[in-house]
């Protein structure tokens, strides 16, 4: 399987402690499937975009799966939705601009929460107290006290929920994880994940104006700060301010950093730095273009790192992970994996490992089952949000340019009120977030 294109990547990427052990299990893909009428499972899907409508055709290649309403405040991408819904399906599912009322109907059972990141807490929430179960885009929130208060829903109203970051259904990097936990590569002091992307390029500086007629912004604004609309805030953008997103820092480090965690334990991080800013890009975007963040955890050295405008990334890869032993290193990404020997050392053959298929499917099939067998998914929201804080953890080092020291047990700061300010939100009224703690 060749590395992802940009344009394939972006399709997967943006389209597509309470009650287990984190990374307790592996789908297998020849997970049983259950098709009778009996066993159907109601879809609502909020957020309509190219992010949702790949997660509903995904969810559609289970034969058990209707959807009788879809909700976008684009009406634009709402009827996009509505046509995969026919073709798919042969029914025409209703359109509405608001979730709630996705989450007020009776035929529903399951929730796509597809929205922007700003958004990604409080329909989940919401569709816990309506006893909808619940898949949601990564990151798991917008800021850590958000997962937390998602995760306070889901225990209190016995909800499956999972997030959609699917590499752990992948028997592939299953395989490789297991090699690095068998201690062939030595100790394994250091990890890395980096994402070095030519395709972004600046998206220019475009006046405010009014927002289309078709768009609910105000909706779509929704808990975030009222401001005039900007093209460049909307949509796929989105991702690069501050106000609904966390950049390439949370966009793509949750799916590389979960990997690394997945192989080196739940541990938490003890401490975090991080350095970077905007030094290509000339446009109105607020994360920054150029980010190296490292932390310190109890037995080794995580490292993230990305660049834009640039794809030559470490070990000739654009983007990926590493684990480095004593040994050898082991690196991978979708392309496959391999290992390589250290020098000096002969007790590795270095060796090059296939990639295997799209995980996405085994994933959403997961949740399927989990749905109706009311088993802990593959990727439950305390896994979910402890990766996500560790990528939060790396924004936060850098917008308060401090070494943070992180106390996992009140998931704060230690010692930093500007950095615990920011990994809480704040809500534009009248939007208010249930189980919000403190």
């Amino acid at each position: 399987m060749h590395t992802l294109s940009r344009r394939r990547f972006l399709r997967d990427t943006a389209r597509a402690t309470a009650t287990a052990p984190l990374w307790t299990g592996l789908l297998l893909a020849n997970s049983p499937r259950l098709s009778a009428a009996a066993d159907r499972v109601r879809v609502g899907l909020i957020g309509a975009g190219g992010m949702g409508r790949g997660d509903l055709a995904t969810f559609f290649l289970n034969p058990e799966v209707e959807c009788p309403i879809v909700c976008d405040v684009d009406d634009r991408q709402c009827a996009e939705a509505v046509k995969l819904v026919q073709e798919k399906r042969g029914n025409a599912p209703a359109c509405v601009r608001d979730f709630r009322r996705v989450l007020e109907r009776q035929d529903v059972d399951v929730v796509i929460v597809a929205t922007p990141d700003h958004w990604h807490a409080l329909p989940t929430v919401l569709a816990c107290q309506a006893g909808k179960d619940v898949y949601v885009e990564k990151p798991l929130a917008l800021t850590i006290a958000e997962g937390r208060a998602m995760i306070e829903a889901a225990r209190r109203h016995q909800r499956i929920c999972q997030m959609g970051a699917q590499r752990p259904s992948s028997p592939t990097y299953a395989q490789a994880i297991e090699f690095v936990k068998s201690g062939q590569l030595g100790t394994v002091g250091l990890v890395r994940a980096w994402a070095y992307l030519d395709w972004i390029r600046p998206i220019g500086n475009p006046p405010d104006t009014t927002a289309p007629a078709e768009v609910d912004y105000d909706l779509w604004l929704g808990p975030a700060p009222r401001r005039p609309f900007n093209p460049n805030r909307f949509h796929f953008n989105f991702r690069w301010f501050w106000d609904y997103a966390g950049g390439l820092m949370t966009d793509w480090g949750v799916h590389l950093i979960q990997v690394l965690l997945w192989a080196m334990g739940p541990e938490p991080p003890r401490a975090v730095m991080s350095s970077g800013g905007k030094y290509v890009l000339e446009d109105n975007s607020e994360t920054p273009d150029t980010q190296l963040t490292i932390y310190e955890f109890p037995k080794y050295t995580l490292v993230w790192e990305h660049k834009v405008g640039v794809g030559l990334g470490l070990y000739n890869r654009p983007w990926g992970m590493s684990f480095t032993g004593t040994e050898g290193t082991l690196v991978i990404n979708d392309s496959g994996w391999e290992i390589l020997r250290e020098p000096t050392k002969d007790s590795l053959e270095p060796k090059k490992f296939p990639a295997g298929a799209d995980p996405r499917p085994a994933h959403v099939r997961n949740f399927l089952d989990s749905v109706k067998s009311r088993k802990t998914p593959v990727e439950p929201l305390d896994v979910g949000h402890h990766v996500s804080t560790v990528a939060h953890l790396g924004n936060l080092a850098l917008r308060t340019g401090r070494k943070l020291r992180w106390d996992p047990t009140a998931e704060k700061v230690i010692d930093d009120a500007a950095a615990n300010a920011l990994a809480r939100p704040r809500y534009r009224k009248p939007w208010r977030l249930p189980y919000l703690a403190g």
